[in-house]
């Protein structure tokens, strides 16, 4: 058991808001803990996993069921790879992945992940925290390159947040084409990853009336752990598409375009 791996929101809440923090009232908080379960999130951290194992764990925890297809086509040449995927749940898609890709490499993955993940011990030793809403750490750059030339394989969500409903499909925002330009010049191939599995309506309305409204924060990330609760028990798909050579990002196309054709190769599977 670790105390220290549970999750303190009001120091975190109070800490992101600095100077504002004295304007939030405690009962909001107590609110935000219930909302976000905070009891269920605590009840596994406490038990310490970290890495891998931690991703197994939640897995287990939540309860709920995953297929993989396309396992044959993990690269086994002892190259790292970049795995790029679709975003449809915000949470479990990143832990199943975690512990798919992690289990095959022993261990050998990173994430590239939102900062405020790295508030999760278990987790943080395989991530590189991305901050979305501040500044950003003066050694970023150079940590995404260390990790794009280390031995780890990379995981990597290219939209950045969650899919959303977009004319009545489940389905990410444009990817960045970032994971395009590391992996040609760390000569990564990169391996396409559908994952199949969508969040409650709900969620969606909420992203909807955001944009509608011209909401700028991501408001609807506040419901993922909700999001995560509900899921107990439901079932998903992972499908590993053939590796990409990075010799297919040739100057024939932009790399915002090859990032547009990774992504249609992924709804592909």
């Amino acid at each position: 058991m670790d105390p220290s791996a549970t999750i303190d929101l009001d120091k975190i809440v109070r800490s992101a808001a600095g100077s504002k923090a004295r304007f939030i009232p405690r009962f909001v908080i107590r609110w935000l803990e219930r909302f976000i379960h905070l009891d269920f999130i605590n009840s596994y951290l406490i038990e310490g996993r970290t890495g891998v194992d931690f991703c197994e764990g939640v897995i287990e925890k939540v309860g709920v069921t995953i297929s993989v297809e396309g396992l044959e086509n993990l690269p086994a040449d002892g190259r790292p790879a970049t795995f790029v995927s679709n975003h449809p749940l915000g949470a479990i898609d990143g832990v199943t992945l975690g512990a798919i890709i992690g289990k095959a490499y022993d261990g050998h993955v990173k994430y590239l992940v939102r900062e405020l993940l790295m508030n999760l011990k278990g987790l943080a030793p395989l991530c590189i925290g991305i901050n979305k809403f501040g500044a950003q750490s003066r050694d970023l750059p150079q940590q995404i390159d260390e990790a794009f030339h280390s031995d780890n394989h990379i995981i990597m969500f290219p939209a950045g947040i969650c899919s959303r409903l977009i004319d009545g499909q489940i389905h990410d925002l444009p990817w960045g084409k970032a994971f395009v330009q590391r992996s040609v010049e760390s000569r990564r191939d990169v391996v396409p990853v559908h994952f199949i599995g969508e969040n409650s309506p709900r969620f969606y309305r909420v992203a909807k009336w955001c944009k509608r409204l011209g909401i700028k924060f991501n408001f609807a990330m506040l419901f993922l752990p909700d999001e995560m609760y509900r899921s107990r028990g439901r079932h998903y798909t992972v499908r590993f598409g053939q590796p990409i050579p990075y010799q297919t990002f040739d100057n024939s196309r932009r790399p915002a375009e090859w990032a547009q054709w990774v992504q249609d190769e992924v709804y592909k599977l």
